[in-house]
């Protein structure tokens, strides 16, 4: 066994001084007081903050009180021993790192330590250089395993530094949405907003004010959206009358217009605590919830069946199954497959991508983006152990945002590519004007090569230059990893008959089954053939799911309560008169979908806005089909927060370090390059399509 290397006093302050200025928090726990004291007092030298005690039970309490980086623990003392101590400090303090010392080492005794989750075991005594090395190693770890529990420190150093706080936590952040509720909340209720609630369905969906309503065609003649929200939601007035009977009567407009002042203050307060990352995914998800339930915009059962979608379903299945197809390896066959030609960089950028944006036209890019999201990032993974670096984040969210907003932007190209353009054939039906498939292809479909190659070209220029990683190989990757796996197993052959299946059911069965009972359907025949356990289920990002529930749930209170409708009409009333007919509509109601499909899901925004934009088309002259298609277009432009489409909250779930679990994309990602991206993508339509090759088509 080697002894530690001799070094100076005054080497070891002379290294300490070129050390970080927030050292290392080392706790050293060990029964021999001259052993511990020494190392101590050189680890201090050496310019780590040490604490030293002489028993388990003090290590805990130190621990618990102090909560170091790292603690440096003998394995064999009186009392408790290190395996005890070190279950003890995992349950205080789970980020905490443990480095076992001991002089009575053996295999047994470093298994039993592994499977208690100490970091490193190490003979005593060790080469200082060895420990000191470890433990910089274990103060790193100790960063993932905080972001693994959700655990956030803040630097209590100043009023400022409290109030910006960090991730998960930013106490300024929380503060500003509290007041903007509250500033929502308590403003008096518009005119305009009182109008609208007022104003009795005519019938005629050309001229009535409220034709615009997401729920116009369910409200009886001459029942006003006040009525309508206090039968649907069940909210009513009870008042004493003169002869002590109680007596329940609908609401009133000013009494309807709260609720929706409620949903726009749920709407800017999630909005913004989701792109500050002022409060983890799902506690953000739960609160729009919590706000709905205090406030009481629906009764209970209503909130929950608001959460309860179709499209929540989906994403959880969609999910599980992507964790089932990584389990078995079939993702890196099916990598093979739709990655074999890209042999650099370039080409994935400007040949994968197109033709991954065409496929999502047609089938379905949620599938398209679950599937591959693993693949690439298993690319990520090789990659940057073949280049013998650490982590190369820019190469993550480029590969990772790359595919997502591709996928997005297939979505003007047929009416197969997503539910919200189903929606927009059925507003447009309502009215005898709904285009047919090939008339959808015709005016959408050359927008989506152009928008892709927009894509790669950003990409390309934006991080060809910050890449860690400069040869990037994905076919011989993806390659290499398939040949690995060897033949197909019988769990591979069951998966991929599934998989297959359940693309067939989106593709042919969707009007009947959603898209979320395929999903589970393939999910439940995994689980039958024993291919995928609860476990592997329960394993996948809830946060996000709940996230995406909670998107549908805005979505429903503010179509529902009429604040869809009333910020709508509010909208059109600031349009110049250019705006208003013609290419300028179509540029005003693209803008406005393109912006709060950012801020609700893509389906809830065209079911908002769709129903007014086409009564809006008619009394202008312009054709339906021009704003109908401008407003389904632009929904596809979901590319800034994650709650826009179900690709963003896949990819933001499967985008972390498979070795440390580290977030490589984060919600600051999306809002960054989505902005630029969006920018990009209203620049192509208005431009391309628009002004483009709609002029030479014609309506």
């Amino acid at each position: 066994m080697q002894m530690p290397k001799k070094t100076s006093d005054s080497q070891d302050l002379g290294e300490a001084k070129s050390r970080q200025q927030t050292p290392t928090h080392v706790l050293l726990v060990d029964d021999e007081d001259a052993f511990r004291q020494n190392l101590a007092r050189r680890l201090t030298l050496r310019g780590l903050k040490v604490r030293d005690v002489a028993d388990g039970e003090a290590a805990v309490r130190q621990a618990r009180a102090h909560r170091p980086d790292v603690v440096v623990l003998d394995r064999k003392m009186p009392g408790m021993s290190g395996e005890a101590v070190l279950k003890q400090l995992k349950r205080v303090a789970p980020e905490v790192q443990v480095v076992m010392l001991t002089g009575h080492g053996s295999i047994e005794s470093a298994t039993t330590t592994g499977r208690l989750d100490a970091f490193a075991y190490l003979e005593k005594p060790c080469e200082l250089e060895e420990l000191i090395l470890t433990i910089e190693q274990a103060r790193q770890e100790k960063t993932y395993a905080m972001a693994r529990h959700e655990i956030v420190r803040i630097e209590h150093r100043s009023l400022w530094g409290w109030l910006r706080g960090a991730a998960n936590f930013r106490p300024g952040i929380l503060i500003l949405a509290a007041a903007i509720f509250a500033g929502l909340y308590f403003m008096p209720a518009p005119e305009s907003m009182i109008r609208i609630l007022s104003a009795p369905k005519s019938g005629d969906i050309a001229t009535d004010p409220i034709a615009g309503y997401s729920s116009y065609g369910k409200m009886d003649l001459g029942e006003t959206i006040t009525d309508y929200y206090s039968r649907s939601a069940k909210r009513t007035v009870t008042e004493i009358q003169a002869d002590d009977t109680e007596v329940s009567r609908p609401l009133t407009p000013v009494e309807a217009s709260r609720s929706i002042r409620v949903m726009m203050g749920v709407l800017a307060v999630a909005a913004l605590l989701w792109a500050s990352g002022a409060l983890p995914i799902g506690i953000t998800a739960l609160l729009v919830g919590v706000l709905m339930y205090l406030f009481g915009v629906f009764p209970p059962n209503m909130v929950a069946k608001a959460y309860a979608k179709d499209a929540v379903f989906f994403i959880a299945g969609v999910l599980a199954l992507s964790a089932g197809v990584t389990k078995t390896g079939l993702d890196r066959r099916i990598g093979l497959l739709l990655l074999g030609t890209s042999k650099s960089l370039k080409a994935f950028l400007f040949l994968f991508l197109p033709l991954l944006a065409l496929c999502a036209s047609f089938l379905s890019e949620h599938a398209l983006v679950a599937f591959i999201a693993p693949i690439l990032m298993m690319v990520y993974m090789a990659s940057i152990r073949a280049a013998g670096i650490a982590k190369d984040r820019s190469l993550a969210v480029m590969l990772m945002l790359s595919l997502c907003f591709a996928a997005n932007g297939g979505g003007p190209g047929s009416p197969a590519a997503g539910g919200r353009n189903a929606v927009m054939i059925g507003i447009l039906s309502d009215y005898d004007v709904a285009p047919s498939f090939g008339e959808w292809v015709t005016y959408g479909l050359p927008f989506v090569p152009v928008m892709a190659m927009v894509i790669a070209l950003y990409f390309f220029l934006r991080f060809r230059k910050v890449l860690k990683v400069k040869d990037l190989d994905v076919a011989s990757i993806v390659r290499a990893e398939a040949k690995r796996l060897g033949p197909m197993t019988t769990h591979e052959k069951i998966a991929a008959v599934v998989l297959l299946g359940v693309i067939v059911l989106w593709i042919t069965a969707s009007d009947q089954l959603g898209m979320g009972g395929p999903a589970l359907l393939g999910l439940v025949a995994l689980g039958m053939m024993r291919v995928i356990t609860w476990r592997d289920i329960n394993g996948i990002s809830w946060d996000v799911v709940a996230l995406y529930g909670s998107a549908c749930a805005m979505g429903v209170g503010l179509a529902t309560t009429g604040a869809a409708l009333w910020i709508g009409d509010s909208f059109v009333a600031l349009l110049p008169d250019i705006l208003r007919s013609g290419e300028g509509l179509c540029v005003a109601v693209s803008l406005f979908t393109g912006v709060l499909t950012n801020i609700m899901s893509d389906g809830a925004t065209v079911s908002a806005i769709g129903p007014l934009a086409i009564p809006m088309a008619q009394v202008s002259g312009t054709h339906p089909w021009m704003v109908g298609f401008a407003t389904a277009f632009a929904s596809s432009f979901a590319n800034c927060l994650i709650i826009g489409t179900p690709n963003n909250a896949i990819i933001y779930s499967l985008a972390k370090d498979l070795d440390t679990g580290e977030q490589l994309v984060t919600v600051g990602d999306f809002l960054k390059h989505g902005i630029v991206v969006t920018l990009l993508a209203f620049a192509v339509l208005w431009g391309w399509v628009f002004f483009g090759y709609w002029q030479w088509i014609g309506f």
